[in-house]
């Protein structure tokens, strides 16, 4: 969670609001209408990534007696809770893929 120019800190203001400019560097972040759209494309892979490892798992670990209340007392807040969490790193990896492509430009 910092910035993909200068690595620095206090992106966010709060979980959820991220500030329009790095406060050392002043990369501004959100450059066009839909920009953001690629990090929640990664905020979903990344659930779903988790959700599949965590299910293959516990499926693997218990067959083949898959008990179903507790599968799914494990992988019901994993699919609420890793977007939340993973909300800012999603936002602030996206900015580190673009600055990517755009630095090879």
């Amino acid at each position: 969670m910092r910035c993909a120019r200068c690595g620095s800190g206090n992106l966010f203001r709060g979980w959820f609001r991220m500030v329009p400019r790095c406060p050392r560097c002043g990369l501004h972040f959100e450059r066009d209408e839909g920009y953001w759209t690629g990090a929640l494309a990664m905020n979903f892979v990344l659930t779903g990534g988790l959700f599949a490892v965590v299910f293959v798992a516990l499926v693997a670990a218990t067959a083949p007696n898959v008990p179903v209340g507790p599968l799914l007392a494990v992988l019901v807040p994993i699919t609420v809770l890793a977007p939340v969490v993973g909300y800012p790193v999603s936002k602030t990896l996206w900015v580190a893929v673009d600055q990517t492509f755009l630095s090879r430009l």
